[in-house]
């Protein structure tokens, strides 16, 4: 599985880039940038989830949008700044390319194919942000877990990754006992196997029965504005 950014760069400015970045592994709970910290690199993902939350001052946090191999991690530096009072971290651990704030402000210019891959990839994940706040308000819980583990799925290379009770709660903006019920709900019904902080998709088309119409207005919206269509 490859960063679908890096994928689409011509042959010759992927070569052009490839000196200024490095292959890194990506592990569970690794922070990527911390609340109003220098961000030092941007990420690329190839195989993954980064989560992006948003942190109060009493320490709580909530998930705002997600990253996985559509994007990249450390859009604040594209658009000019260098820190941001949200954080981000890995909730599924995986691999991809990381590289400099700095070397990317000097090498990814305007005139470049990967800074209008990037400028279309931020209204996307604008685009997610919108669409994930409606839901949060508009949706059950069962719908959006169901959108949250078809998002991941999307993004990983196996039906079974590690989740934690506590990473889904921060992720639904609930309780643990809330996530449990749930997980239990779509674990009864044959979908999931939940166990010991694993996670196991059995039946993609059942998760996608139950969820709600974001999940696909999501995705559609990154594949129109990453494929430029």
């Amino acid at each position: 599985m490859k960063n679908q950014l890096l994928a689409a760069l011509p042959p010759e400015e992927y070569s052009r880039l490839a000196p200024y970045m490095e292959v890194v592994s990506l592990e569970l709970r690794q922070e990527l940038y911390l609340p109003n910290q220098p961000i030092e690199y941007v990420y690329f993902l190839n195989y993954g989830v980064a989560s992006m939350l948003t942190v109060m001052m009493d320490g709580s946090a909530i998930e705002v949008a997600t990253v996985g191999n559509e994007g990249m991690v450390g859009l604040p530096v594209f658009l000019g700044a260098d820190k941001i009072p949200g954080e981000c971290f890995i909730q599924v651990a995986g691999s991809g390319l990381r590289m400099r704030a700095d070397a990317f402000k000097t090498h990814v210019t305007v005139d470049s194919p990967l800074y209008n891959l990037v400028q279309r990839y931020t209204q996307a994940l604008f685009n997610q942000i919108a669409q994930s706040a409606a839901c949060n308000r508009l949706h059950s819980i069962e719908q959006r877990m169901c959108r949250w583990l078809l998002m991941t799925l999307d993004r990983v290379e196996t039906d079974t990754f590690s989740l934690t009770q506590e990473f889904l709660s921060i992720m639904l903006g609930v309780n643990r006992s809330t996530v449990s019920l749930n997980a239990s709900i779509l674990q009864k019904a044959g979908l999931i196997n939940y166990s010991r902080g694993q996670m196991t998709i059995l039946d993609r088309l059942g998760l996608e029965d139950i969820t709600c119409e974001c999940y696909l207005v999501v995705r559609a919206e990154f594949e129109r504005l990453l494929n430029n269509n």
